[in-house]
C-alpha cells in the first residue's frame, strides 16, 4: 500500500508522537474521505494536539474510530500485543504504518538497517561513508527523524529501522543490512519467535542484497541459505584480522583503530557497513584512502558508548540507547580492563537477567547499580557472584553520586541500562539529558 492509494478512504491515524503527526501530514495531502487521530495513552508526557493538525485530523481516544476505519496507520509504538491490535486484526482492518507507507514509493532508492543492536552506529556509518565517496544521502528513520518528514526526490536514502517500523513492510528496501539477532521487546512482540518474525521482516519482501553479520549465532542461519545474503565478519566476507579491516578477496584496507570507537562489536558495524557499499556498487578496496579517512573522522552517537568529559578524572560514558542486556555485555566489554561502576535498569519488560548474570561471572571485579524500575530485579539477579559488587539506589541521580564515591580514579562510569527510558523518562534523549545534568551537578568544584 502506497500513500496514494489513501486518496477517498477512512484513515485513522493511532498515535501522535513524531511518527503520528507526521502520518497526519503526509496523509492529508492524499485527500482521504476522512481523517483522525487516535491516542489512548492518556500520558501526561503527550504533546498538545491543536492548530492545523487538530483540523486535519480531529483527536479521540475511541477505539470504535479505529474499528471503522478503511487503514488503520500506527506509531511504531503500538505495539503487536496492545489489545485493541488484537481486536483490529481479528475483524480484518488493514493496518499499516508511515514507514511501510514511504517504502512503498522509496525501496529502490533504500539501505534500510536494523538489528537487535549496532543498528543506530551502522546506518550512521553507512550514510557517513556513502557522503565521503561522493554518493549524497538522506538519513533518517528510528533516529527522531520520520520518514514521512523526509524530502522525496533524493537519489539515495539510509534508514535505521526498529523492529516496530520492520513489521509492517510489505516492500523491502533494495539493501536490507542485519546487525544482530537477541531476544528483544518481547512484550511489544509477544515473544522471542514474534519478536525474530517482524524483525526479519525488512528481509521479506524482496530485497535485491541482504548483509548480515554472520557471527552472531541466531542470525547468521535465518540468512545464510538466502541467494541474495551477503556476509559480514566471516572469511570470505568483509573482517577484522590482527587489527585491520579486510577485504572479502584478503586485502587490507586499513587499521580497525581508524575507527575511534571502542568495542569488538563496533568492529563487526564496520565491516557490516562496508559489504552495505559494496552491494552498492562501491569499490572498498581501491577507495581504501578514502574509507580509511571517513572512519577517522566519523563522530560517536550521542547516547552510544558517548564519553563525557568530567574533572575528577573519571570516565562518565552515556550508553542509554543500550535497552537490552545483551547490549549492556557489549558496553561493558568496551572498557575491559578498567575499574568500572555500570548503572542499569529502567522500564520493565520481564526480561530475563541471566546473559548479564553469565556475563559478569567471567569478570574481574565490576560495580553495579540498580535503578527503578527493574534494577532492583537486576542487582537480585546478581546475586551470589563475588567479583560482582550490586546494589539499589533509588534514582539516577543517586546512582551517579554513588558511583563518584565506588569507582576507583581514573575508572569508568558506564550508564548502560539494558531497559527502555519509558516510565521515568520521555524518552531516551531525556534519560540521557538526565544523566548529563546528574554529573554537571554532582562534580567536583
Amino acid at each position: 500500500m502506497r500513500l496514494a492509494d489513501l486518496q477517498g478512504r477512512r484513515v485513522a491515524v493511532w498515535g501522535t508522537g513524531r511518527e503520528g503527526r507526521a502520518a497526519v501530514v503526509a496523509i492529508a495531502a492524499q485527500r482521504p474521505a476522512d481523517l483522525v487521530a487516535v491516542d489512548d495513552s492518556g500520558n501526561f508526557l503527550s504533546l498538545p494536539w491543536e492548530g492545523e493538525l487538530a483540523a486535519a485530523a480531529p483527536l479521540t481516544d475511541r477505539y470504535e474510530a479505529l474499528a471503522e476505519a478503511d487503514v488503520v496507520v500506527r506509531s511504531p509504538g503500538i505495539p503487536q500485543t496492545h489489545p485493541w491490535m488484537v481486536r483490529l486484526r481479528a475483524a480484518g482492518v488493514t493496518v499499516t504504518q508511515g514507514t511501510a507507507l514511504w517504502m512503498a514509493d522509496h525501496a529502490d532508492r533504500t539501505v534500510g538497517v536494523t538489528g537487535s543492536k549496532g543498528k543506530s552506529t551502522t546506518s550512521s556509518l553507512v550514510s557517513h561513508l556513502l557522503t565521503a565517496v561522493g554518493r549524497p544521502n538522506l538519513y533518517g528513520g528510528n533516529i527522531g527523524v520520520p520518514v514521512l518528514d523526509l524530502p522525496g526526490d533524493a537519489d539515495q536514502y539510509v534508514l535505521e529501522l526498529s523492529s516496530y517500523q520492520c513489521s509492517d513492510l510489505t516492500v523491502s528496501p533494495a539493501v536490507a543490512a542485519v546487525t544482530a539477532l537477541f531476544p528483544e521487546h518481547l512484550d511489544a512482540h509477544g515473544g522471542e519467535e514474534e519478536y525474530y518474525r517482524d524483525k526479519l521482516n525488512i528481509v521479506a519482501h524482496g530485497p535485491k542484497a541482504i548483509i548480515y553479520n554472520a557471527a552472531d549465532p541466531r542470525l547468521a542461519p535465518r540468512l545464510r541459505d538466502r541467494p541474495e545474503a551477503i556476509a559480514a565478519n566471516v572469511a570470505g566476507g568483509f573482517r577484522i584480522e590482527a587489527e585491520d579491516v579486510v577485504a572479502p578477496d584478503g586485502t587490507r584496507l586499513f587499521p580497525r583503530a581508524a575507527l575511534n570507537l571502542p568495542g569488538r562489536h563496533n568492529a563487526g558495524n564496520l565491516c557490516v557497513a562496508l559489504a552495505v557499499l559494496t552491494a552498492l556498487g562501491i569499490d572498498c578496496v581501491t577507495r581504501a584512502d578514502e574509507l580509511r579517512e571517513a572512519a577517522r573522522t566519523f563522530q560517536p552517537l550521542p547516547h552510544r558508548l558517548a564519553e563525557i568529559a568530567d574533572p575528577s578524572g573519571l570516565t562518565f560514558v552515556d550508553d542509554t540507547l543500550a535497552t537490552s542486556p545483551h547490549a549492556t555485555t557489549h558496553a561493558i566489554d568496551a572498557y575491559e580492563g578498567r575499574p568500572l561502576t555500570v548503572i542499569v535498569g529502567g522500564n520493565d519488560r520481564g526480561v530475563d537477567y541471566t546473559v548479564l548474570r553469565d556475563h559478569l561471572e567471567r569478570l574481574d571485579a565490576i560495580t553495579v547499580l540498580g535503578i527503578p524500575d527493574s534494577g532492583p530485579r537486576i542487582v537480585d539477579a546478581l546475586k551470589g557472584l563475588d567479583t560482582v559488587r550490586a546494589e539499589v539506589v533509588e534514582d539516577l541521580d543517586a546512582a551517579v553520586r554513588r558511583a563518584r564515591e565506588l569507582t576507583p580514579a581514573g575508572g569508568v562510569v558506564l550508564l548502560s541500562p539494558g531497559a527502555p527510558s519509558y516510565g521515568r523518562f520521555r524518552n531516551f534523549e531525556h534519560r540521557s539529558q538526565a544523566y548529563a545534568e546528574a554529573i554537571k551537578e554532582s562534580a567536583p568544584v
